[in-house]
């Protein structure tokens, strides 16, 4: 079931005549509403409404429809919540169902595409993880000897100010192995 929108109150700052007008619209609610695009002849004046066998249903009149108070309630008076809602509340719902169904499918996807490679998918993918923890494990041990580098310079007075460790390794290299990393970081903490 749904709940009824509920319009947020008036701030304090307010004029009374407003508090006044939002408190009349408020006591409205819920509206009764009579639409119509059809345009009679009643008492000699075009109005918007209903013909029925008892009478005309004016759209615009007070006494028989609350469309006017509809109206100066989202139109005037709360133009700015209906933005705020429709943004926070409509669109972020609208947007999590779309991003729902992309990761579902994506999913399914993934799952006949792992169906239909076989054990050989599975294979490629536990290589891939294995590559990429042996990465990691490598980027961790190449930071912590240069952190332990660098404490061994600092301890010998040899980094000044305006000298980091940058300046002293960046001469190493991207691509080094353990190996030449440790024989490197040896002659330097010889120097």
């Amino acid at each position: 079931m749904r709940n009824i929108y509920q319009f947020p109150d008036c701030d304090s700052d307010e004029d009374e005549e407003f508090k006044q007008q939002d408190k009349e619209l408020k006591a409205c609610i819920p509206f009764a509403v009579v639409g119509s695009s059809t345009v009679l002849e009643v008492a000699g004046k075009k109005v918007r409404g209903r013909q029925y066998p008892w009478g005309v249903v004016e759209v615009e009149n007070p006494k028989h429809s609350d469309f006017v108070k509809l109206r100066t309630m989202l139109i005037s008076t709360h133009m700015q919540d209906l933005k705020d809602v429709t943004q926070d509340v409509h669109y972020e719902n609208f947007r999590a169902q779309c991003i729902s169904q992309i990761s579902q499918q994506a999913i399914r996807e993934r799952s006949k595409l792992k169906r239909d490679s076989g054990p050989h998918f599975e294979n490629s993918i536990s290589d891939t993880d294995r590559l990429l923890l042996q990465k990691d494990e490598e980027i961790r041990r190449m930071q912590d000897m240069l952190a332990q580098m660098q404490e061994k310079l600092k301890a010998t007075g040899q980094v000044g100010p305006g000298i980091g460790l940058r300046g002293r390794v960046g001469s190493l290299g991207n691509d080094l192995d353990a190996t030449d990393v440790e024989k490197k970081r040896n002659s330097i903490i010889d120097v």
